[in-house]
């Protein structure tokens, strides 16, 4: 299964709360910082929520 590299590029100032819990949930804390996740249906709609606060990277196995 493909993997997913989550890197949070914009600050969370200013989003509203649900988009800070999506941020914090996906386990990205700092700008910069970023996790790799499982491509799971569940993870892409996180992803959907925080999509313009975030860069998405696909990883290959």
């Amino acid at each position: 299964m493909a993997k997913l590299k989550i890197t949070l590029r914009k600050s969370t100032i200013g989003a509203l709360e649900n988009q800070i819990r999506t941020v914090k949930s996906l386990g990205l804390h700092k700008v910069g910082s970023s996790v790799v996740q499982e491509d799971r249906p569940d993870i892409r709609g996180m992803i959907n929520v925080v999509h313009h606060l975030v860069e998405v990277q696909q990883i290959q196995d």
